[in-house]
């Protein structure tokens, strides 16, 4: 079971995190809602990083363990972010532009190495990417709109990508 869930789990994941990031951004969840699941989040990065760390250790996963560990660190500095009241804006708004910039780096890595997928993972690429643009953008003047696009670019793209690596999971590198 395990190994399943540790395959498919961040088909639902990924889209989880972003959907809470978007109803945080609508006040619907609290922050101590949004703390809870950041440690959470940290936690289950760390250890799947760690359950992973020998089967990602060539080509596109070696990317990916990287992108994990950027990934953990960016997580940490949301926590920290919420819990220290004078670095909350900078440290919450890298988090998520960092969570939409590496991965859409990933993806965009990804789709240039596999011979299946190709277009998923570039499209993947480009609407994560584009959702750290359209997000930056509304950060000034902070327009919710602007700022719920960008996640929902985000939370489309990187789940096309994860989609597209759980349809594919022993894919080998084209070059």
């Amino acid at each position: 079971m395990f190994p399943r869930l540790r395959a498919q789990g961040p088909t639902v994941l990924i889209p989880l995190a972003w959907a809470v990031v978007g109803l945080a951004h609508l006040d619907v969840v609290s922050d101590r809602a949004v703390l809870i699941f950041h440690v959470v989040a940290a936690v289950l990065i760390a250890a799947f990083a760690a359950l992973s760390w020998d089967e990602m250790e060539t080509d596109v996963l070696r990317v990916w363990r990287d992108i994990l560990l950027v990934g953990l660190l960016l997580t940490v500095g949301g926590i920290v972010g919420l819990l220290v009241v004078q670095l909350r804006d900078p440290f919450l708004t890298t988090t998520i532009l960092g969570w939409m910039v590496v991965p859409g780096i990933g993806l965009y890595y990804t789709g240039k190495r596999v011979v299946t997928g190709q277009r998923a993972y570039t499209a993947g690429a480009v609407l994560s990417v584009l959702g750290a643009a359209v997000y930056a953008g509304g950060l000034f003047p902070a327009t919710n709109a602007a700022l719920l696009a960008g996640i929902g670019l985000a939370l489309v793209g990187q789940t096309v990508g994860i989609a597209q690596a759980v349809r594919q999971p022993r894919e080998t590198p084209s070059g």
